[in-house]
């Protein structure tokens, strides 16, 4: 284990699969004092010989330290493995992926039990953790005043980036960016298997891909601009009606393909609707309400 830096105080953390063991080698990497708790004792062991504590249960672990952090499987997980537990006087910060109304509730429940609480959503698989030119960053949103006084230690294994004291901001962010990158996947899936009996090597179509999507990039910018302007129609150079029209070309040629429409379906049928009700000369932007369901 590194030597302990000056001033680095001690982290607790209950969890170790593979984004909670690549957070603390970064923080012994760091000189961060670490105490490690997992419900399968045998992952501790690679920690323990590398300089960790490792602590018998959940509630030894949370004594040994006032940051305590957690990376489980699951929202419920982390009740589970606290329940119990004295919190008092402890900062926790859950960087379990969960919702932002699991994250609002879980920040209640610590209150509850005399924590300070702060949610994370980690943007970063686990090999670029540790590594700051890798660009991963975790978002964090909750108490602003345990944020600030661990926020040394949790820029440590990834940027750190405080987004406000809504503890379910953190959450929402998360899952926006990964379901945007979802979405890239499951296009990305799409292309491959519509060129996959084509003869155009997969190494040709990921090239062309590359440089086809970062050029498309920039239309996060125009959504933007036209959802808080709310001009829907200035400017447009490829409406709806023209895309919904595109679209049955794409859904016609994965059908010679022999490939399922099912990944294009769902987007295609949006904007049918959108332009069934009236909004055929309107620029993408106009299906992002149209996909918000009624209040309940």
């Amino acid at each position: 284990m590194t030597e302990t830096t000056p001033g680095t105080s001690r982290v607790v953390l209950l969890g170790l699969g593979d984004m909670g063991t690549a957070f603390a080698r970064s923080w012994l990497s760091a000189g961060y004092p670490l105490t490690v708790w997992n419900r399968t004792a045998s992952r501790s062991r690679p920690l323990a010989a590398e300089g960790a504590e490792v602590a018998a249960d959940p509630a030894a672990a949370v004594a040994a330290g006032r940051l305590v952090v957690t990376c489980l499987l699951d929202d419920a997980s982390v009740g589970s493995v606290l329940d119990g537990v004295d919190l008092t006087g402890r900062d926790l910060v859950d960087i379990t992926t969960s919702t932002p109304g699991e994250a609002r509730a879980r920040a209640v429940w610590a209150a509850g039990r005399g924590a300070r609480f702060v949610s994370g959503g980690v943007m970063a698989v686990p090999p670029m953790v540790g590594v700051p030119e890798s660009g991963g960053y975790t978002f964090y949103s909750g108490s602003r005043e345990a944020f600030a006084e661990h926020g040394a230690a949790l820029s440590v294994p990834t940027g750190a980036r405080f987004q406000g004291d809504d503890p379910g901001l953190a959450a929402l962010l998360d899952v926006a960016l990964l379901s945007a990158m979802d979405g890239m996947f499951a296009g990305l899936t799409h292309a491959f298997a519509l060129t996959r009996r084509s003869g155009v090597p997969p190494a040709r179509v990921a090239e062309l891909l590359e440089g086809w999507l970062a050029a498309m990039l920039p239309a996060a910018g125009e959504f933007a601009r036209r959802l808080e302007s709310g001009d829907l129609t200035t400017g447009v150079a490829s409406n709806l009606a023209m895309q919904a029209h595109g679209e049955k070309t794409l859904l016609r040629t994965a059908e010679e393909a022999g490939v399922s429409t099912e990944l294009l379906l769902p987007y295609g049928e949006l904007m049918e609707r959108h332009v069934a009700a009236g909004g055929g000369d309107e620029d993408g932007a106009a299906l992002v309400d149209r996909l918000l369901k009624a209040p309940a």
